[in-house]
């Protein structure tokens, strides 16, 4: 399956998780420069935020999925916190950077125990999922009682000035960039990919509703990202 260019519809299902996958073995060589470019670094302190988000002890295991590079489970090490890091690009596995047991998968479908880890960690993997609710469902599965979860995806600024830019920015910059340092087609499939996502308060219910309690969605640099927490019941 190939990435869906700019006049296809979006894929679902088994077609999505196939374009996925091709995309992100497409553009790991060099997906983090493209992400320090395209964020103007900002997303560096998005995944350290999310990190301390979890308010984990040193020596939580904590699993990184869709870990892509690997950039996770680095801040995740320096806080004093045990990553497993889960992706189902081979490409992105084969970049990763972080030193960090690596496990090829599909996150809907993780193969660890029940109430095996300490938290979870997921960044800019939301939209890319083929359903968000059995994601919930299996992070609960995953996640030990009184455990936490981070989970940072890109978003749609509130403000219609911010939302303005924004998506003059990410819908027409961002591509150009994504195309002259990597792949044209995976970066102009990416903001068409915010599509996926649901409202943040929806994400909020669903987390909530399959075992999660004080679920957030927090907003973070203008609502350009959000980040989604809660600790399991």
């Amino acid at each position: 399956m190939s990435i869906p260019k700019p006049d296809e519809p979006l894929p679902a299902g088994d077609a999505k998780r196939a374009a996925v996958r091709t995309m992100f073995d497409t553009i790991a060589p060099r997906y983090d420069l493209v992400n320090r470019i395209m964020t103007f670094g900002l997303d560096t302190g998005w995944r350290r935020g999310a990190v301390r988000s979890l308010a984990l002890p040193s020596g939580s295991r904590v699993l990184d999925l869709a870990s892509g590079t690997g950039d996770l489970c680095v801040e995740l090490r320096r806080a004093g916190l045990v990553p497993l890091s889960f992706d189902l690009s081979f490409g992105m596995l084969s970049a990763d950077h972080s030193g960090a047991p690596r496990v090829q998968a599909d996150i809907l479908r993780l193969p660890t125990p029940s109430a095996s880890v300490d938290g979870v960690t997921c960044g800019f993997a939301l939209r890319n999922l083929t359903e968000l609710g059995p994601f919930f469902e299996e992070l609960a599965r995953v996640v030990r009682t009184g455990g936490s979860v981070a989970l940072l995806d890109a978003s749609t600024p509130a403000n219609p000035v911010l939302r303005w830019g924004h998506s003059i920015y990410f819908g027409k910059v961002v591509p150009r960039i994504g195309a002259l340092l990597s792949s044209g087609d995976a970066y102009r499939y990416l903001p068409r990919s915010l599509a996926y996502l649901p409202p943040r308060q929806q994400m909020v219910s669903d987390l909530a509703a399959a075992g999660f309690a004080d679920v957030e969605a927090r907003p973070l640099s203008g609502g350009v990202s959000t980040l989604l927490v809660g600790r399991r019941r």
